[in-house]
């Protein structure tokens, strides 16, 4: 029998879709209620975090925490989606530009900024991917996005004849686009640019050290109790309090400690829900505590 809930972390090879290893994980789970935080192209590697079960609903508030990524962008060369994949649009000579004029353009991305997603991601447009409408012949623009750079780093700087590759590092908010990132850098030098490698190694607290999961067929379960543990800030209740929070009553009076939601545990440690504060009192914000048998 397989757990009611819990948390699989995967370290995602390339060449997979996301929608790929969902697809695996719940032939191996035997569940359909499976599902990621956090879409990762099929290029890209790296932590992908999905849950099942009663876990999925905690997907969402896991996709708003920052992650981090490890990538690599030629400059001189623009494609049609922003990465390796797509069509050569234009090419230009980075011979002029130096390894201090592209720390500083990575640097001009760093703090709250808009940024206009590619055209081919995975954003909704009416209902449909952006990207099957630019398969499908149609010209997308994307609004820009309000993001948050936190960090980004360049070096490890390559030469080779017109183009420029260099690594670049960045921790960020949940919706930002490396991609789109890599071509504004670009743009920013006037050469253009393009993501050729990207490699996600955290989603919040779960990193690559947590991502054991290669063998799809085998998979190591973290408990829907680990998992909230590691990604909330954490309030022991007692057993008054635990009742009122398994159906949900807001706790007059009780003050979290905390801006984020916090997750909040029983005497025996089971997680119940996460809890948020509104003035004196914390309110739920979702609750995940099985039903009680035997109540009504």
């Amino acid at each position: 029998m397989t757990a009611p809930a819990g948390i699989v972390v995967v370290d995602k090879p390339p060449g997979w879709t996301s929608h790929d290893v969902v697809a695996r994980v719940r032939r191996t789970l035997g569940t359909r209620k499976v599902g990621h935080a956090g879409t990762l192209d099929p290029m890209a590697t790296g932590v992908l975090v999905l849950g099942f079960g009663r876990a999925t609903r905690l997907l969402g508030h896991l996709m708003l925490t920052e992650k981090t990524y490890a990538a690599t962008v030629r400059l001189g060369v623009v494609t049609s989606t922003d990465d390796a994949e797509g069509e050569i649009l234009t090419t230009a000579s980075t011979k002029h530009v130096s390894e201090a004029d592209v720390r500083a353009a990575v640097a001009g991305q760093v703090g709250e900024i808009d940024q206009v997603p590619s055209s081919v991601s995975a954003i909704k447009v009416d209902g449909k991917r952006a990207y099957a409408r630019v398969r499908d012949g149609e010209d997308v623009e994307l609004p820009a996005r309000r993001v948050t750079i936190h960090e980004a780093e360049a070096g490890e700087f390559r030469r080779d004849g017109d183009v420029l590759d260099f690594e670049l590092r960045v921790r960020c908010s949940s919706g930002t686009y490396i991609r789109a990132m890599a071509r504004d850098v670009g743009a920013a030098l006037g050469v253009g640019g393009h993501l050729t490698a990207l490699r996600r190694g955290s989603v919040g607290p779960f990193t690559l050290d947590d991502a054991r999961n290669t063998d799809l067929d085998h998979l190591t379960v973290m408990s829907i109790d680990d998992a909230a543990r590691m990604a909330f800030p954490v309030l022991d209740l007692d057993d008054p309090q635990a009742d009122d929070v398994r159906v949900g009553r807001p706790l007059a009076g009780l003050t979290l400690g905390s801006d984020a939601p916090v997750a909040l545990f029983d005497s025996a440690g089971h997680f119940l829900a996460l809890y948020e504060q509104h003035g004196d009192d914390a309110r739920a914000v979702a609750v995940f505590a099985e039903p009680v048998s035997g109540t009504a």
